[in-house]
């Protein structure tokens, strides 16, 4: 959910009064997401990124033998959520933790196993359109950028103290950001840079005028590099996997919907690893443990809708992946 161009098509969904009660946004390929875990077993969803509660609503409604526990750090997202779900009185709780701490929510929610767990990466709408987060490269606000309004380090520590390599790196690494060079040393220069526009403006001078006019805004990746930075996402997604996949039942299904390439490669290594994925030769017996708890699920549409996209802009970068729990030694191994 990086996209912060999705502001104007979203005007009509996201007034300025929903920070009073409400959290809402579009979810992301709603349909398809329902249609994953139609065929799970009755039990418990993991929705890990809970944020305004729309999925979570949406599989509630498509079964009435499931129950959600919902997990977000952002406590804005959690009351909103609550009140979104309140309808389904003891199907939905809810946990405010990071989600690679879901075993802790599971042991509060008194949750042994999981029939599904749901990721929805990335930073959501409303996040972005409340200035005072300093999400957005289009609102002017302080930079903070924190998903957990509590943590002690936001993105002022890292646009004013980090050192220009350091910046570069999380730059390119987190952003795939070509010019990461020259907006490192362009910020350092510009130091100390309070806001997010003043911050935008010192990115978008950085880049050469030619590679401005494509691409989107030129801050875009920046923001969104700083952002996972503050927040430690990639940091705590590999093992938030690992968990989820060790806690499904079998038929169980998880499902990971990323916005930017290096949340997809950690999600498709994951998986992949999941499957018993080995290097050794075909036609001889494995020699280096691998063992197959997962099966890819095929035939999930891995992109939104072209109509989906045309509607709702901040789902045309997601990719959706989807495995399904076996039980360990299945003669269905993947080898890849």
């Amino acid at each position: 959910m990086d996209a912060d161009d999705h502001r104007d098509d979203h005007r009509d969904d996201h007034r300025d009064d929903h920070w009073a009660g409400r959290f809402d946004h579009r979810p992301v390929m709603e349909e398809e997401i329902v249609d994953v875990f139609r065929s799970v077993p009755a039990g418990v969803i993991l929705d890990a990124t809970l944020g305004g509660g729309g999925h979570s609503e949406a599989l509630l409604d498509s079964r009435p033998d499931v129950q959600v526990l919902g997990i977000d750090r952002d406590p804005a997202a959690l009351r909103a959520a609550a009140e979104r779900l309140d309808r389904f009185a003891d199907r939905a709780t809810s946990h405010r933790c990071r989600f690679d701490a879901l075993d802790s929510a599971m042991q509060a929610a008194a949750v042994d196993r999981l029939s599904g767990a749901l990721f929805d990466l990335g930073v959501s709408s409303p996040q972005l359109d409340q200035a005072e987060r300093g999400f957005s490269y289009r609102h002017d606000g302080p930079l903070d950028m924190r998903m957990d309004t509590d943590a002690p380090w936001s993105a002022a520590d890292v646009v004013n103290g980090y050192a220009e390599s350091d910046l570069t790196r999380v730059i390119r690494t987190y952003g795939d950001e070509r010019f990461a060079t020259r907006i490192a040393r362009a910020i350092v220069a510009a130091r100390p840079i309070e806001s997010t526009v003043r911050l935008a403006q010192v990115v978008t001078g950085a880049i050469p005028a030619a590679a401005r006019r494509t691409g989107g805004h030129p801050a875009k990746r920046t923001f969104q590099a700083i952002r996972i930075e503050v927040n430690s996402e990639l940091d705590a997604l590999p093992q938030a996997i690992d968990h989820a996949i060790d806690a499904l039942v079998p038929g169980g299904r998880i499902a990971v919907l990323s916005y930017h390439s290096g949340e997809d490669r950690i999600v498709k290594d994951r998986l992949r690893e999941a499957t018993g994925a080995c290097d050794c030769p075909v036609g001889l017996p494995c020699v280096c443990g691998a063992v197959q708890t997962v099966r890819i699920v095929r035939g999930v549409p891995k992109r939104p809708s072209i109509d989906e996209q045309r509607e709702n802009r901040r789902a045309s970068s997601a990719i959706l992946r989807v495995a399904e729990r076996i039980e360990p030694g299945d003669d269905d191994r993947e080898r890849r």
